[in-house]
């Protein structure tokens, strides 16, 4: 199993919406695509099986701009993304999506592509994206593999009899980690290496002139790469090791994430400060209404903000000011704007609306806000390990379930509660959403999902004071969690992000009018 990391897997990825599976993970595919084939392609084939998720959404989750994107190597954040198929074209780069049968689809974000260049290269590769932003690819050309971005990866097609002969080149400079991986076809190889760092010119030239080598392929790494081991993986094992040290469930948080890639606590705190700034920035853009382009929704978060400031609601407090910040980043979100996912696009509402509360009513200072961020990652930490954060596999509940839930973390943080205490908030949290279902209306994350993530954000208060109150938890967090998956697995088809079931199949949501035409 790969290694699971905060910034890699949970608080994150810093990605434009609406979806990180659909956007942020295509994204990624296309610069993994461009990386392995090492040259500008001619032209590029994407297909997608008619029973996935692919085909439902990529045209409104801009799954089509940010394969280009990709394949472009700009950034997602790049100003240019809206034309990122323009671009591609006067590039030179034919760029079509098809629908067809796959062969073994195990993910609903199951993905051919087909790569031409204009000197003749031919590849072939399938990809799925995973849920939050994680990509895997699965196969390259006919041979079956296992490449993630997380590391450099070298991938060197070779006859089998000089496997010896290019090992021990490769890991002649004591860069390579984990154990390689091997297949065998007839008298032919294909051999995976994982490096923390790019193969030197020397070494890549010593490869080269082996007439054995048919070809060696690189992937960079997307993320960051692991340098240290995992302090746990069990909520049980992070509450046992947060008390033995007698520290917070944020502290602890902070320590593992550290340790695993060999970052000093101060660089880890400046990392999640500036994910915060993310965050905030994308809270004021949506309470401002700047730069916004939804395409069922028109912007309300500004309303029900002054609303309630003029006492024009039932009862407002924080609650409702958390859930209308909350609101205000998935605007943005859904505009294609620059968001931090935590730990989805389509969640990217929940920690955000209950950071920014926490940060501007209870006056947190810097320190305290990336620990309540560090503890709600230390939730999410979990669910990575244990489950997915996919609507496509589990639906609603391990994207909007699993943001309250660390939502809830975060605030007993806030609160100075103790680390089994953040564990119990984000359990009930969890045990209140358990079985929600991703219906999105017209393949979009913006019905039901903004007033998802603004209750979401709303209830990890009531949580917080529930525990904090004296409410006894008897459903730890880890079981809790696998209840969540299983119970998300049993979902049909047509409620796992298809856009088939739910509120998304009834008429007035198949006739609703859009503001905008697709891109």
């Amino acid at each position: 199993m790969e290694f699971i990391s905060i910034f890699n897997d949970v608080m994150g990825p810093v990605m434009r919406g609406p979806s990180s599976s659909h956007t942020a993970g295509s994204y990624r595919i296309g610069r993994i695509a461009r990386s392995l084939f090492g040259e500008q392609p001619s032209s590029v084939a994407f297909t997608f099986d008619p029973e996935g998720s692919y085909i439902k959404t990529y045209r409104q989750q801009g799954v089509d701009l940010a394969f280009a994107a990709g394949l472009m190597g700009w950034q997602i954040t790049d100003e240019r993304f809206f034309q990122a198929l323009e671009f591609a074209s006067k590039h030179g780069i034919k760029i079509e999506f098809n629908e067809s049968s796959l062969d073994n689809p195990d993910h609903p974000n199951t993905v051919l592509i087909q790569m031409v260049s204009q000197s003749g290269q031919h590849l072939s590769l399938k990809a799925k994206s995973v849920g939050g932003g994680i990509v895997a690819i699965s196969r390259l050309d006919n041979w079956p593999v296992n490449l993630s971005g997380k590391y450099y990866e070298i991938i060197t097609e070779l006859k089998k009899d000089a496997e010896p002969q290019v090992r021990d080149i490769l890991e002649s400079d004591d860069q390579t980690v984990n154990k390689p991986s091997e297949e065998v076809c007839g008298n032919m190889m294909l051999l995976c290496v994982q490096r923390l760092s790019a193969l030197s010119p020397k070494v890549r030239c010593r490869l080269e002139k082996l007439p054995e080598v048919k070809n060696i392929r690189e992937v960079r790494p997307l993320f960051y790469m692991k340098r240290g081991e995992a302090l746990f993986s069990s909520a049980e094992e992070m509450v046992a090791k947060a008390e033995s040290c007698g520290c917070s469930l944020g502290k602890i948080a902070l320590n593992y994430e550290s340790k695993l890639l060999g970052m000093t606590e101060k660089e880890a705190l400046c990392e999640m400060l500036q994910r915060f700034d993310i965050m905030k920035a994308s809270v004021l853009q949506g309470l401002n209404e700047q730069d916004l382009r939804m395409q069922l929704l028109r912007p309300c978060a500004k309303k029900i903000y002054e609303a309630e400031a003029k006492g024009k609601v039932a009862l407002g407090g924080i609650h409702t000011r958390a859930a209308a910040r909350a609101m205000a980043a998935m605007h943005v979100n859904n505009s294609m704007g620059i968001v931090c996912a935590a730990p989805t696009g389509g969640s990217a509402g929940v920690i955000p609306g209950v950071m920014c509360t926490l940060a501007e009513e209870k006056n947190l200072d810097a320190g305290k806000l990336a620990m309540a961020l560090f503890a709600a990652s230390a939730v999410g930490l979990i669910v990575a390990k244990r489950a997915t954060f996919a609507a496509e596999v589990a639906g609603c509940q391990v994207e909007i379930g699993a943001a309250g839930a660390m939502a809830a973390a975060a605030v007993i943080e806030a609160a100075d509660g103790s680390a089994q205490q953040a564990a119990d908030a984000a359990s009930i949290a969890f045990q209140n959403t358990m079985g929600s279902v991703c219906d999105l209306v017209q393949g979009m994350c913006e019905i039901p999902c903004h007033t998802r993530n603004a209750v979401a954000a709303s209830n990890a208060f009531v949580c917080a004071d529930l525990i904090l109150g004296g409410y006894d938890n008897s459903i730890p967090l880890d079981e809790t969690i696998d209840a969540v998956c299983a119970t998300g697995k049993m979902l049909p088809q047509e409620l796992r992000c298809t856009s088939l079931g739910g509120i998304a199949a009834v008429p007035s949501a198949l006739s609703m009018p859009r503001i905008k035409k697709d891109n």
